[in-house]
């Protein structure tokens, strides 16, 4: 009896993170891909009206929530109000000059450089949508 207990629990340790390890990556995947959704809306707001939104609310998308349950989070950076706080690469350089649009990943945090610790789940549109993925693999 106990070997098998034994054995059920290192079936269960190789399991459990095993699981884990996937369902991440589905949500990293899902989560890339919404915001391909957002920014082919944004950008076809952009093409009928001139100019970027001023929220997700312009494009009827204000209540899509990421994987993890919490919304993304969208910034037009070329209006002077955002001056400052667009998102940034780890030298400190922003990384987009339209407009910034991520999720604040698993954790639900995030603070402008991609290298803070609280960033590094994000998962980012960067180089003005050239790049959709985890912050930090940017």
């Amino acid at each position: 009896m106990l070997m098998v207990v034994a054995i059920f629990a290192t079936l269960l340790s190789i399991a459990v993170p095993a699981y884990r390890k996937y369902t991440d990556a589905k949500d990293v995947a899902m989560a890339k891909k919404e915001i391909v959704e957002i920014s082919a809306a944004i950008d076809r707001y952009f093409a009928s009206q001139g100019r970027f939104p001023d929220s997700l609310v312009d494009v009827s998308l204000q209540n899509k929530l990421d994987p993890w349950g919490n919304k993304y989070f969208y910034m037009n950076i070329s209006d002077p109000a955002y001056s400052g706080k667009a998102r940034k690469d780890g030298k400190l350089h922003p990384v987009n000059s339209d407009y910034d649009l991520f999720s604040s990943g698993k954790d639900g945090e995030y603070k402008a450089p991609f290298n803070n610790s609280k960033s590094r789940d994000d998962i980012v549109r960067a180089n003005n949508g050239k790049f959709i993925g985890l912050a930090a693999e940017y």
